[in-house]
């Protein structure tokens, strides 16, 4: 699973994220780049295009949707079977992250350090959750400061 979200939880505002933190931008294209994107309607459709270089799996209860370079999916097995063995990352909104967090092996979250007004939120990882890499970012060039971590499950 992938995600940006800010201090008090905000990961969307409007369909959109409300902040603009470029090296997020390079990192999350680094990470799904070549691999499978499942996704809800919502998060598809705030994208200006299909992102270059990923499937874009679009997880959606409307049987009729269709978009071009969208491979609609009304469950959550539709979603997985589409995929296939290639490698999968989950990429948003709240619902799909709730969704798969049970079956999720990694969360790759920037934590943005800083509040920002929103409509969406996610709770920070927690047990079974563990912080495995931190990278901290200090704010700069009117970016706030945010950390790159890597969560994995504790071993059973």
């Amino acid at each position: 699973m992938i995600y940006a979200r800010a201090s008090n939880g905000v990961i969307g505002k409007d369909g959109t994220m409300p902040w603009h933190i470029p090296a997020d931008l390079k990192r999350f294209k680094r990470l799904t780049m070549g691999h499978a994107m499942i996704m809800g309607r919502k998060t598809f459709e705030s994208f200006p295009s299909p992102l270059p270089g990923r499937r874009h799996i679009v997880l959606t209860r409307d049987t009729e949707w269709k978009a071009e370079g969208a491979e609609p999916a009304h469950s959550q097995a539709e979603a997985r079977m589409l995929a296939g063995s290639e490698p999968v990352a989950i990429v948003g909104g709240a619902e799909i992250y709730r969704l798969f967090a049970k079956d999720a092996e990694r969360i790759e979250m920037t934590q943005i350090h800083v509040e920002y007004a929103g409509d969406t939120v996610m709770d920070a990882p927690e047990a079974p959750w563990f912080a495995a890499e931190r990278e901290d970012h200090p704010a700069q060039n009117g970016c706030p400061a945010f950390s790159f971590l890597t969560f994995l499950r504790e071993p059973a």
